[in-house]
């Protein structure tokens, strides 16, 4: 028994050391390796599969709005980077740049992307000439390079994985409904798919995106109270336009800039995944992004017809996504690898399960026992499959309400940040110097103005003068 205790005992508990156990879980649940190059992963099958049902379900979903996939260039050259000033001096300690070309030094410097508006930028201001080419809608899915100081696998590393969205319309207003549309295509997608719920809403100036008017975000509260920000989408305004260039002539026969967009997802909302749902003893998937959604374990496998009803089984339920763990691993040791990678159904079947026409189903969720007919496997799987995804999310829902304070006054603004793990609900004046105060005083920062929230007051927080911003604040990773 102990034998089969081996692969959760390596947990540590999240209560003991949250980012122990994180660490913990990514490698023993095999999503990531460390690799040789310092602040890079390697995505191993079980992480990367969790990704492509990200790509395949986001992906549809941009579709469905009418977006394309294209592919840019991942070198920038620097004159390119520098054509806009805010853009620019946002990345700049991020920027990995390429000196030589073979052995012969280049003329000019290469950016590896850390994002791609300039290559959009630059496209379309030779792509776009006419209103009849408005909108474009376009995406690509690719990594990015980012020379993070401090690394975490899939939270934060110099290279990841995502998607950005550019899109170039005639009016602001076009422009802004876009930026809106996407936001919420995000939010739905993390709610409806991942059981994540978030936070909607703008980032102040100080957090916005370099070189944008605007920049929306989505928010989530992790396990242990700090923020993940989940995905953002910007409204550029003609900024960029004005500085690429990028003209058409409009109906009226007049020139006139373009208003552009952008917005991305990472992998790491992999992260958010692990820190949301996960427990002591490993990965708790939702079953809709799931890469296995059920496990059939044979139990005394060896004795005669278990492996041949399990794989009848596998083949009956065969509309979702099932394997049969039929190695010579014993039950107990399979029981702890399925909550360990987080398999959100095991199907135990055995000799006497056969015998009375009956299967074990197993949550992984609430660990809650199921004895189920044969007869009515693939309408009880469904059932569980459906119930697990929608109780994980009101259970996600309650951790983050039951972790969101109100703070009148500094004072106990402070207190709630030094003593309470989760968000703090706080008018602000608008004045970045209250902004940055509070970071300094407890690590905290804006996390979003959430859109249609109600006033808890008229005065500032931090300063006490008039205010009327409130702004969700927390600690973040």
């Amino acid at each position: 028994m102990a034998k089969d205790k081996k692969l959760v005992e390596a947990i540590t508990s999240m209560e003991e050391d949250f980012a122990q156990w994180y660490t913990d879980v990514v490698k023993k649940a095999e999503l990531i390796e460390y690799s040789s190059v310092k602040g890079c992963m390697v995505i191993k099958p079980a992480g990367y599969a969790i990704w492509e049902n990200i790509q395949k379900e986001l992906d549809r979903r941009f579709k469905e709005t009418g977006v394309e996939n294209v592919c840019m260039p991942m070198f920038i050259p620097e004159s390119l980077l520098q054509k806009e000033k805010d853009h620019v001096e946002g990345f700049a300690p991020e920027v990995a740049w390429v000196t030589h070309g073979g052995l012969e030094p280049l003329q000019e410097r290469l950016c590896v992307r850390p994002t791609s508006e300039t290559l959009f930028c630059d496209f379309y201001a030779n792509d776009i000439q006419s209103y009849r080419d408005l909108p474009r809608l376009y995406n690509q899915w690719c990594s990015v390079v980012r020379w993070e100081k401090t690394t975490r696998p899939f939270l934060r590393s110099r290279e990841f994985l995502w998607q950005e969205g550019h899109t170039a319309h005639a009016t602001e207003e076009e422009a802004e409904a876009r930026t809106v549309q996407m936001l919420n295509v995000y939010a739905d997608f993390c709610e409806q798919v991942l059981a994540i719920p978030v936070i909607k809403g703008r980032k102040t100036d100080k957090e916005k995106f370099a070189g944008a008017n605007a920049t929306y975000t989505i928010e989530a509260m992790m396990h242990d109270g700090k923020a993940l920000q989940s995905g953002t989408s910007h409204n550029f305004g003609d900024g960029f336009a004005k500085a690429f260039d990028i003209q058409f002539t409009d109906k009226d026969n007049t020139l006139k800039y373009v208003h552009q967009t952008s917005w991305g997802l990472s992998t790491r909302i992999i992260g958010a995944i692990i820190m949301v749902h996960g427990d002591d003893s490993g990965l708790v998937l939702p079953p809709a992004i799931a890469p296995t959604q059920i496990v059939i374990i044979p139990i005394q496998q060896r004795k005669e017809g278990v492996l041949e009803k399990a794989a009848e089984l596998k083949k009956r339920l065969s509309a979702f996504r099932v394997k049969v763990d039929d190695s010579d691993k014993s039950p107990g040791w399979k029981f702890s690898e399925q909550e360990m990678r987080g398999f959100p159904l095991r199907v135990e079947i055995g000799p006497k399960d056969i015998e009375a026409n009956q299967c074990v189903i197993v949550r992984r969720d609430t660990r809650e026992k199921i004895v189920c007919s044969l007869d009515d496997i693939e309408a009880k799987v469904k059932e569980v499959l459906d119930a697990m995804q929608t109780e994980m999310l009101e259970r996600a829902r309650a951790h983050m309400n039951a972790h969101i304070y109100e703070a009148q006054d500094y004072d106990s603004f402070r207190q709630i940040m030094d003593e309470k793990p989760g968000f703090v609900k706080a008018m602000w004046c608008g004045d970045e110097e209250c902004e940055a105060k509070i970071k300094e005083d407890t690590t905290a920062t804006s996390r979003c103005m959430p859109f249609g929230a109600k006033a808890i007051g008229d005065r500032c927080v931090c300063c006490g003068r008039p205010a009327d911003k409130l702004v969700i604040w927390g600690k973040a990773y």
